[in-house]
């Protein structure tokens, strides 16, 4: 499935039913007096959060979403049947904005959140409505309501608990692969991942979390180069983050270079993003030039403040401790004294 998290859509509830302009007409029932009923209430357009739905393709190619309108009342004071509510599923952690002045009108971040994006006009009232001592035959009706019509801007941010980040062929993707049931596109080149990913991790006592996936920032991101920029709003509602630095490529590659450059740009996208946990680990120990390295990144990281921890997601070495460190700071208990 196409995966889409951004949609421009038209909402429109439906008008509210005329009233009716009508008369008793009933034998041995002189002059009877108006009976006009009320029309009925124009349907309202209303958003559900669901987990059945992971994107917003539906509304990217449904972009007019519109209530049916109520009906017309009728004689003997019968209102007219209200119209069905229009309900339109979106995936949880979606964000409904105007699109006219990108006020936030709703953030549908849980499972069965519904909210009313556009009211359905009131039925208008029968004739029956408007009698009095001196007008004792009116021959008018109201009119229904005109329902809310408006332009909106759908935005979805993953709810997960933890976000990838890193360079492009960092091992992100072999890592969520490992640690989950989720299968990215694995290959060796960069923008393998053109799509956020979520993982469940299963751990102790049956209880679980979710990572995300993010494709591969590169220097120059806030720019408008690479891809990944366009994705890190899925990392902005995660707890931790977990930073995947590779130093496999050439002998020259500099992790502390790699780390800095991520971390600006998570700066200028959204400084807050700098306030997260954020665990650090080189990938890729199983190759021997990186294992030898490590040691003296580890100790170099160390002098600025930062624990810079090791693992291989091919081979599996290490990622049960990373496991551990990241169930730790999910539930803000103390880290494990086992790890590397």
């Amino acid at each position: 499935m196409k995966f889409v998290d951004e949609a421009k859509i038209f909402v429109k509830a439906g008008h509210g039913g005329p009233g009716c302009v009508s008369f008793r007409r009933e034998k041995f029932v002189p002059k009877g007096g108006p009976d006009g009923g009320d029309g009925g209430k124009g349907g309202d357009v209303i958003f559900r959060a669901n987990r059945s739905h992971h994107t917003l393709l539906d509304l990217k190619y449904q972009q007019h979403q519109i209530a049916k309108n109520g009906r017309h009342g009728s004689g003997n004071n019968r209102t007219g049947h209200g119209a069905e509510d229009l309900i339109v599923t979106v995936p949880p952690g979606t964000i409904v904005k105007d699109f006219e002045t990108g006020e936030i009108l709703a953030d549908l971040s849980e499972m069965g959140q519904t909210f009313i994006v556009a009211k359905g006009g009131m039925g208008g009232k029968g004739n029956a409505h408007f009698t009095s001592s001196t007008h004792q035959t009116p021959r008018f009706a109201q009119e229904g309501i005109e329902g809310e019509e408006r332009w909106l801007k759908m935005e979805l941010k993953l709810l997960a608990d933890v976000g990838l980040i890193g360079f492009p062929n960092a091992g992100k993707s072999t890592f969520i692969s490992r640690v989950s049931a989720a299968r990215p596109k694995i290959a060796d080149y960069p923008f393998t991942t053109l799509t956020p990913h979520l993982g469940v991790v299963k751990y102790a006592d049956s209880r679980s979390f979710v990572v995300a996936d993010i494709p591969g920032l590169i220097a120059g991101a806030h720019e408008g180069l690479g891809m990944g920029i366009q994705f890190l709003k899925h990392v902005e509602r995660t707890s931790l983050l977990f930073h995947i630095i590779d130093i496999s490529m050439e002998p020259d590659v500099d992790a502390w270079k790699n780390f800095k450059a991520i971390n600006d740009e998570l700066g200028h996208y959204n400084p807050e993003l700098l306030d997260k946990p954020q665990i650090v680990a080189i990938n890729k120990i199983d190759l021997p030039y990186v294992k030898d390295r490590v040691k003296k990144e580890v100790a170099r990281f160390k002098k600025k403040g930062i624990i810079l921890h090791s693992f291989s997601a091919v081979t599996g070495v290490g990622t049960q401790e990373i496991i551990k460190i990241m169930v730790a700071l999910l539930n803000k208990t103390d880290i494990p004294d086992d790890h590397e």
